[in-house]
């Protein structure tokens, strides 16, 4: 029970979330965070990624170490990154809001 009561529980909601949040996705086994959002990679077709990220804690390393995921693929929301009003506004847009 205490660690239940000790735990932050941070839901992954339905929109985007912003830059600076440290997730774990279901294919890989350590935290990545999210450093951009509505990505292509680079020479490998035209889809469009909900989100890049690069290993936390080790930050971005090179291109190769990229990880592009969409939102459901999100098991585990860490940390969430800042959301200003500029955020909130950028979200809206995207979403067509």
């Amino acid at each position: 029970m205490a660690n239940e009561i000790n735990s932050i529980v941070i839901d992954k909601g339905e929109e985007l979330l912003p830059i600076g949040t440290v997730v774990r996705v279901d294919f890989l086994g350590h935290a990545v965070m999210i450093y951009g959002r509505k990505q292509k990679k680079v020479d490998e077709g035209e889809e469009l990624y909900d989100y890049v990220a690069c290993p936390y804690p080790q930050g971005h390393i090179s291109y190769k170490s990229n990880v592009f995921f969409q939102h459901d693929r999100i098991e585990e929301v860490y940390f969430k990154g800042l959301e200003t009003a500029g955020e909130k506004m950028f979200v809206g847009i995207e979403s067509g809001d």
